[in-house]
């Protein structure tokens, strides 16, 4: 098959939705499978524009990184690689390709769509986001709703589309798409990731203070899509307790607010630490001895953190705050990983982390529920779904409508 996977972010660089298309893209690549990423370039110096990494064949596409400028930068992010893309993709697509676009940026799928229904090929969404609906629930920009019937136009176009699990899935179906082109694949914990050395873990605590601790740890993107002011309440809630304290690990557009809360409420129970290369991931995430994922009210359907295979991945518990029927809430339950809560019942979420702290045989419990579970939803059998879903769409390719002009002409 010959592959075009369309995202913002691949390797180097190690955004989530990064790290999944890195391993599903070199896992297909070794396969046998023609691969080719499309994604934007970092600006730096050493990384080439073209170049073929494990057998992918990556192009980056130049455009600004103002994401530092806050909404504006954002925009025009977003904006100059949605438009360097779809130049690229233009040029790469054939009659013989099948396109996989990811949600980085919003409604990439849109462009990507009509290019593929252009030259006659394949067209997969891989919906990692629900747009627009999660910019409006974040941003009450109810404008958005305007880009809805294009956004279901592309998916009732298209050959597949792929959600991470079910309330995902409820979504795209009502939009709908139906149940012969909609497929659930959940992600996957990054390719390798197993439980660290206890060493390494010891010398990684002892490096950032947090010795003799019981550690509730964060770890990952602290965007505004995460419930993270419930985190600081549960922190306050436990201040007086001097064998608990809060990590967070990770960078994001909530961590300056998160910062200065913390200083103003005195919370000295919170820590911060920086983004941590892939490598070290295991390491980072054997520091927690607890875990938290969290999501924001009214986004359970639109959303799903693909952070949980990586914390199972490693062998540790979990506390979710967040909608209790949602489904990563039931996950949780069902699956014995951990603990569910809402951002309502910080006194009783307090004390179960009370609990775990003095009860090793309770928290081996959930670990290992976790451990069992991570080696359920590895790589390797996210790739075997992924090319039993593709494997139809590479038989044959399809004519280009009559109705959409070929972009040559």
């Amino acid at each position: 098959m010959r592959l075009i996977f369309v995202n913002r972010f691949y390797w180097p660089e190690t955004p989530a939705t990064g790290q999944l298309l890195t391993d599903l893209a070199e896992a297909l690549a070794a396969r046998g499978h023609e691969v080719h990423v499309i994604t934007s370039h970092s600006g730096a110096r050493s990384l080439p524009e073209s170049e073929v990494q494990n057998k992918v064949q990556i192009r980056r596409v130049r455009g600004t990184r103002w994401n530092e400028h806050g909404i504006f930068g954002k925009a025009c992010d977003f904006l100059t690689f949605y438009l360097g893309a779809l130049g690229q993709l233009s040029f790469q697509t054939r009659r013989d390709s099948i396109v996989i676009a990811l949600t980085d940026p919003p409604l990439l799928g849109i462009g990507a769509a009509w290019i593929a229904g252009a030259r006659g090929a394949r067209m997969v969404h891989w919906v990692q986001d629900v747009y627009p609906e999660l910019a409006i629930e974040l941003a009450g920009q109810f404008w958005l709703r305007l880009a809805q019937p294009l956004r279901d136009s592309a998916w009732l176009t298209a050959d597949r589309c792929v959600a991470l699990g079910e309330d995902m899935a409820s979504v795209i179906a009502a939009a709908g798409v139906s149940p012969s082109a909609l497929s659930i694949i959940p992600n996957w914990a990054p390719a390798g990731l197993v439980p660290p050395n206890p060493r390494d873990v010891a010398a990684l605590r002892h490096e950032w203070g947090l010795d003799g601790k019981f550690v509730v740890a964060y770890s990952g993107n602290l965007g505004r899509v995460h419930d993270l002011g419930s985190i600081l309440a549960l922190a306050e809630a436990l201040r007086d307790d001097t064998t608990v304290t809060f990590a967070f690990i990770g960078g994001g557009a909530q961590r300056t607010e998160l910062e200065a809360t913390s200083r103003q409420r005195g919370l000295h129970n919170v820590n911060f630490f920086p983004a941590q290369p892939r490598e070290r991931l295991a390491v980072t995430l054997g520091v927690g001895d607890l875990h938290l994922v969290t999501v924001r009210p009214r986004c359970e359907r639109f959303v799903f953190p693909s952070k949980l295979y990586g914390i199972c991945a490693v062998g540790r518990p979990v506390i979710f705050i967040g909608p209790a029927e949602c489904e990563i809430a039931t996950l949780v339950r069902t699956a014995g990983l951990g603990i569910v809560g809402t951002r309502e019942n910080t006194t009783e979420l307090a004390t179960a982390i009370r609990r775990l702290a003095a009860n090793p045989m309770d928290r081996n419990a959930f670990a290992a529920a976790a451990r069992q579970f991570g080696m359920r939803h590895t790589c390797n059998s996210a790739v075997e779904q992924w090319e039993f879903l593709l494997a139809p769409l590479g038989a044959c390719s399809r004519p280009a409508p009559a109705a959409v002009p070929s972009l040559s002409s």
